[in-house]
């Protein structure tokens, strides 16, 4: 299939577009030339978004989708679009029972590729958040995972045990599934597709904040750890030492972007990595850093300093397919540190 370059009447079709990610990828697609259309649940949850994106006019344009687990929730929104980013699916650890995260997952991705082979007549490509949540599983040894590797796992282990497993496998297994589904979705349908499928797998996805918060209690699970970590120092001693990999979401955004316009990516699944913590290492980063980038925090929490070097890191996630296709690079610790403890104190946080 050929690329979707940002030409003048290029649109692109970003689901969940009020999220933590999903607002990223809108911003990187709109500088880059691409007129978006973002999905949302309902008129209000797309304000913040109209008055952010106001200088862009009707290069962006919002489109409501209630309920992405309905059948044909996608079909108006992917008509008259030449790309899709999908994006909406739950990340959280308060579910109760399996399906809370496994229906929205799953559904609302067979649902929108199921919107696009019937009414996404223009449709040239499709990229979909997945997850390293669907690649790694635990051990006892050290690992390095590709994108050879699947978290069969956290699937059978929700399925034998319920509502009765960890909101951690039920999240996992949700990741695992819904990615599984689009592969195989893609395959089953190819010879009829006008579009190809990339799949993108970041970790742990921390950064600066663009969608609508309130305050840092109603940050996203991956920025409200970050938070409580470094500002608050809720962590037990213990679990400073636990982590695994990460990626700033500047970079996951710019993947998105990137997996548009690059050859060679279609049909990929693409680990998305700038490389492993553990929670102590974002602690010592930020109290690292001169002049502070929070002054109104003057004693922040310190942790065990200097305690993340002697850990092994148990998972590890090779980032070379990426660098290799998509030619990305990764903010470092610091730099990413650096902004989203700007972030907070410009927001009084």
């Amino acid at each position: 299939m050929p690329i979707v370059a940002p030409e003048k009447t290029t649109k692109v079709l970003v689901s969940g577009s009020n999220g933590y990610i999903a607002i990223w990828v809108v911003n990187n697609l709109l500088q880059k030339g691409y007129a978006v259309r973002g999905t949302v649940r309902s008129e209000d949850k797309g304000t913040h978004l109209k008055k952010i994106f106001a200088d862009y006019g009707d290069k962006f344009e919002l489109a409501v989708v209630p309920d992405i687990v309905k059948e044909g929730a996608f079909d108006e929104a992917v008509q008259g679009v030449d790309a899709i980013e999908h994006t909406a699916s739950p990340f959280h650890f308060k579910a109760k029972e399996p399906q809370e995260l496994i229906d929205p997952a799953v559904k609302g991705t067979l649902g929108i590729l199921e919107s696009a082979l019937k009414y996404g007549s223009g449709v040239r490509r499709i990229v979909i958040t997945s997850s390293c949540a669907a690649v790694a599983m635990t051990g006892t040894t050290p690992k390095i995972c590709t994108e050879q590797d699947w978290n069969d796992e956290a699937v059978d282990i929700v399925e034998k045990e319920g509502s009765k497993a960890s909101s951690a496998f039920m999240y996992r297994a949700s990741k695992t599934l819904a990615e599984r589904a689009a592969w195989g979705f893609y395959e089953k349908h190819k010879s009829s597709l006008n579009w190809d499928l990339v799949v993108l797998n970041p970790p742990l996805v921390l950064g600066p904040v663009m969608h609508e918060v309130s305050a840092p209690s109603s940050l996203n699970t991956s920025m409200a750890d970050f938070y409580n970590t470094v500002i608050l120092g809720t962590k037990a001693p213990e679990l400073l030492l636990t982590g695994l990999c990460w990626v700033d979401v500047r970079d996951l955004a710019e993947a998105h972007v990137l997996a548009l316009v690059k050859e060679g990516v279609q049909g990929e699944r693409i680990i998305v990595s700038a490389g492993p913590y553990v929670w102590q290492d974002w602690m010592d980063c930020a109290n690292s850093l001169s002049p502070s980038p929070i002054p109104s925090h003057p004693n922040l929490p310190k942790g065990l300093p200097g305690s993340a070097k002697d850990v092994t890191h148990m998972v590890l996630f090779s980032a070379d397919k990426g660098e290799k296709l998509l030619g990305i690079k990764y903010h470092t610790m610091e730099e990413m540190t650096r902004d989203s403890l700007k972030d907070f104190e410009q927001r009084g946080w």
